[in-house]
């Protein structure tokens, strides 16, 4: 019996197979269609990856828009606060102190830094220097004049300082 199989095994092989013409056309349709298939799938793959790149550069970029504008708005608000704090200077009044702290509160909490310079060493990326005045020490700020801020770890205004010069 296993004769038999062998030869017959041997005579499918030795025999070219005759493939139907139309079997044949539609077998090459079939990879023209899963090349297309695999084409368009990549295509698609590639239209996703670039709406996901393009919602998060939008993203970051109303993100930098909001950043700018908040910046812009506290640039024009710092001398209101600037007033206030000159206000409370001479009129001694429980409530201008309690709005000028609340007020100071909401703008540190946008992101508003108020800079610490006094008895810092002099830098005139923080501060200008309006006047010298004699001191123990050179280049240490002895007073500030008018208030220095941050806005997201920028200078968005340098404070105006007297420093000491040593004499």
């Amino acid at each position: 019996m296993d004769k038999k199989q062998t030869k017959t095994d041997q005579k499918k092989t030795d025999k070219p197979v005759a493939i139907n013409p139309e079997i044949e056309k539609l077998n090459q349709e079939i990879v023209l269609l899963k090349e297309q298939i695999e084409e368009f799938k990549n295509k698609y793959l590639r239209a996703i990856a670039d709406y996901q790149n393009l919602e998060k550069r939008v993203g970051e970029e109303r993100f930098e828009l909001m950043k700018m504008a908040n910046k812009n708005l506290l640039v024009q608000i710092l001398p209101f606060l600037d007033n206030l704090e000159k206000a409370e200077v001479f009129v001694k009044d429980q409530g201008l102190k309690i709005s000028k702290d609340h007020f100071i509160q909401i703008l540190k909490e946008a992101g508003l830094e108020e800079m610490d310079l006094l008895n810092k060493d002099f830098d005139p990326i923080f501060a200008e220097a309006i006047d010298i005045i004699p001191g123990k020490e050179d280049n240490k700020i002895v007073e500030v004049l008018k208030k220095g801020y941050k806005f997201e770890d920028k200078i968005i205004r340098v404070a105006q300082v007297k420093v000491s010069k040593k004499l």
